[in-house]
């Protein structure tokens, strides 16, 4: 039997947009644009992969509703989102003439969302733009939120604008054609909102996780929806990082910086970062006497229950060593008065904001979490 469909309202004022979730969703994607619409079509930025398995879906589904689609397909990977295919998606959308009063379509997991909405930003100095997130970390969590962007070399999403979508469809069916390990690290962030702000959510994950994982569609959708819902929570509050959206960077101050220093390649993908990182963080936590032992110890059961790397004995090849791992940190979006910002717990489902951190127990943490590499 398939799931009912479950909205949720991300509620910005003039500026509040749905995200739907449910299976099919796709097919009856021009349906639910249509009516964001001056004019029946669109400009689809999507990429290789996602348009091989899904794209005469998506084709379908909006010439159903009599909506033309032109499509520009990217490389696939975190490379992607930089500035080569910026400008050759912004030149695009601008050769298509695509107008203030048009919709661009983002098509894709987390890479592509970032990047689309990035050109939706800049083209013409704002265009609309819809999220269709493919995979399950943009269906939780990228796709929600306005935060659009791409990479520098020294760090992860330092070059990007605040431009929310008119709509989110997350069609949870997509999920099923994910790879595991795309699909585990999309639950890396799943697993960082029980731990930033509700541990019945957690406790729940912990019941529910490995048949999540393993397939069963009600549970994939009941957390697509309990996560928009705290994400959507979190962004009507404070919508541009000002102050509690901050805690949903819980494992980024740590996940970015391992994906910096392994050159946003397959090495380590970005759910894969971020599940290390609230790794790090909780121990970090407990180190600094803020939190329980037993909640790092919780945390690392759960990630190894699901069979998700947990720790940076998990990252195949070369790291820097704990300087160079600092260093990396110091370029995150999040630092003020030159003082990195960590996201810390005080128990699981209970996160804050430190900015005053003594970086001596952290050099200590990296140092003993490298060494764990070598033994």
């Amino acid at each position: 039997m398939t799931p009912p469909r479950q909205t949720v309202t991300v509620p910005l004022g003039a500026r509040a947009y749905e995200i739907r979730i449910g299976r099919g969703l796709l097919a009856a994607a021009g349906v639910e644009i249509a009516p964001l619409l001056r004019r029946p079509r669109v400009a689809v930025l999507t990429e290789t992969r996602v348009a091989a398995l899904h794209r005469p879906a998506l084709e379908a589904g909006l010439a159903a509703a009599g909506i033309a689609a032109s499509f520009l397909e990217l490389p696939p990977g975190e490379a992607t989102k930089g500035w080569r295919e910026l400008e050759r998606a912004v030149e695009w959308l601008i050769a298509a003439k695509v107008g203030r009063d048009d919709l661009v379509v983002a098509f894709g997991g987390g890479v592509i969302g970032d990047l689309a909405g990035f050109a939706a930003a800049v083209v013409r100095r704002g265009v609309g733009f819809v999220q269709i997130p493919t995979t399950l970390l943009a269906q939780v969590d990228s796709s929600v939120g306005g935060k659009t962007g791409i990479n520098s070399p020294l760090g992860k999403n330092l070059i990007g604008a605040f431009h929310q979508p008119r709509l989110v469809l997350a069609d949870t069916a997509l999920l099923d054609t994910l790879p595991p390990r795309d699909f585990l690290a999309g639950y890396g962030e799943v697993a960082k909102y029980g731990l930033l702000g509700d541990a019945g959510f957690f406790r729940w994950l912990e019941a529910n996780g490995p048949a999540l994982r393993d397939g069963d569609a009600a549970a994939r959708a009941d957390a697509v929806r309990r996560s928009c819902e705290m994400k959507a929570e979190i962004v009507a509050r404070d919508e541009t990082e000002e102050g509690d959206r901050a805690l949903l960077n819980l494992g980024h101050t740590f996940g970015h910086a391992l994906e910096a220093a392994t050159g946003f390649s397959d090495r380590l993908l970005h759910g894969e970062a971020v599940a290390i990182g609230c790794q790090l963080a909780f121990d970090l936590s407990a180190r600094l006497g803020l939190c329980p032992q037993e909640a790092p110890s919780r945390v690392a059961a759960h990630l190894a229950a699901m069979g998700m790397r947990r720790g940076l004995a998990d990252i195949p090849g070369p790291l820097p060593g704990p300087e160079g791992l600092l260093d990396l940190m110091a370029q995150d979006k999040k630092v003020r008065d030159g003082r990195i910002a960590f996201v810390l717990a005080r128990d699981i489902g209970a996160a804050f904001v430190a900015r005053d951190v003594d970086l001596a127990p952290v050099r200590s943490l990296l140092a003993d979490a490298l060494a764990g590499r070598a033994a």
